[in-house]
């Protein structure tokens, strides 16, 4: 069923992409959490100097898995509220507590009231308001779901690009106390006004001239809510596959600076090197959602493995620059892709009349690999003296999840909906 509607007084086919491109910027402030290995060294030092307490390499590295694990939690209860609330108002509620979040941060004066105000706060803030834009362009897009869900997320991994460098020059300038509460303030002013035009469409509306393409037999979109997809096979492929990929990513990006630092980088060059990775992080996902769309989620989760899979080989065996440099892209390529891929699965398997709260429970597995990935990359670090050794498990990793896709992932049969 199709109906006439239109956007920023343009035909909705058209001013629907206005609503990506808002979206891309709300998940450039809320990604500023990727540019996390900058602030790791100025924050060492600022409790050393400063307050005169030592801090290892796992506490520094905490409030970034904290961060991550309150956004992960924080989705699935957030997604039963975009609907009764409305996009425009749960997005404001998630930017205001974001921005709290980092001004809070500039106050603290231990690195475990670090932990509840930077890490928990403003990962809730994330939490509640990155599901929006997502659960907006794809039901904007249901003729074009992995691209438009791609591109609204590639402000999410584009981010560091832009924030790393900010937040590196303003550290330098200001010291890292400011520069907590300047982005604290940005946050808060940019996302709520960005927020006031996210709606979604009317009831029953498509983009006019297509067609919903016809499934195989037993395989049509199950249209489930949250309890029916837990029921099936390819909830569990999704997830336990979604856990490997940010393992792997969230590991990458955590350490980058300090690996390119023990190969023999200098620091200011690794800093920069931080925001040239970005670029493959937020480029992953329109490239992996378009794949998405054209290739299924099964195939491309498949190519991310095994990309992932190389380039933690490489890093394993031959470590020097040029392998530093291709292998960090690719990994924060591939987690980016996994950001398009999931969330592209998701609509496309179970439909999208429960997506924000089928997603929230999907988007769980990022939470995992939140906090494994960073953790156990300090926990090697502290164990062996180097973060290389973290590289052979993620390459085990690779392949297990290669195994996991091959069998789990596609398309789930009709269940019976509670």
């Amino acid at each position: 069923m199709s109906t006439i509607e239109s956007l920023f007084g343009m035909p909705a086919e058209r001013g629907r992409w206005v609503l990506v491109m808002l979206g891309m910027i709300i998940n450039l402030c809320l990604g500023t959490i990727y540019s996390w290995s900058v602030f790791v060294k100025p924050l060492t030092d600022y409790f050393a100097g400063e307050l005169g307490q030592a801090v290892t390499a796992n506490e520094v590295l905490m409030p970034f898995s904290v961060f991550l694990a309150f956004f992960a939690i924080a989705m699935p209860f957030a997604g039963r509220f975009i609907e009764s609330l409305g996009p425009r108002n749960v997005t404001i509620i998630g930017g205001i507590l974001t921005g709290l979040g980092w001004l809070l941060a500039s106050t603290v004066t231990s690195v475990w009231m670090l932990y509840i105000m930077y890490g928990v706060i403003g990962g809730i803030g994330v939490g509640i308001a990155y599901g929006v834009p997502v659960a907006v362009a794809a039901r904007w897009f249901p003729d074009r779901r992995g691209t438009a869900v791609g591109m609204t997320l590639l402000g999410f991994g584009f981010s560091a690009f832009l924030t790393a460098n900010i937040a590196g020059y303003l550290i330098s300038t200001t010291g890292v106390m400011t520069t907590f509460r300047i982005f604290g303030v940005a946050f808060i002013i940019l996302i709520v006004l960005l927020a006031i035009p996210l709606r979604f469409p009317a009831a029953g509306w498509s983009p006019a001239g297509w067609n919903p393409p016809v499934p195989k037999p037993g395989e049509e979109v199950c249209e489930c809510d949250r309890s029916a997809m837990i029921r099936t096979p390819a909830f569990y492929g999704l997830w336990f596959c979604y856990f490997i990929g940010c393992l792997a990513g969230l590991m990458a990006i955590s350490i980058s600076k300090p690996v390119g630092t023990e190969i023999g980088i200098e620091a200011g060059l690794a800093t920069l090197l931080v925001g040239f990775f970005a670029i493959f992080n937020g480029g992953g996902r329109p490239l992996f959602g378009a794949l998405t769309d054209r290739f299924t989620p099964r195939n491309t989760a498949l190519l991310s493995f095994v990309l992932i899979g190389v380039a933690s080989a490489l890093l394993w065996q031959v470590p020097s620059v040029p392998v530093y440099i291709i292998s960090f892209a690719v990994l924060w390529g591939c987690l980016g892709g996994w950001l398009a891929i999931a969330p592209t699965a998701t609509g496309n398997y179970f439909g999208t009349c429960d997506y924000p709260r089928c997603y929230g429970v999907v988007f769980l597995a990022y939470g995992a690999g939140a906090i494994a990935g960073p953790q156990l990359a300090g926990f090697i670090k502290t164990s062996t003296g180097t973060y290389l050794g973290v590289f052979p498990y993620v390459l085990v990793l690779a392949i297990i999840g290669i195994g996991v896709a091959w069998n789990l992932l596609k398309p789930p049969r009709k269940v019976q909906e509670t």
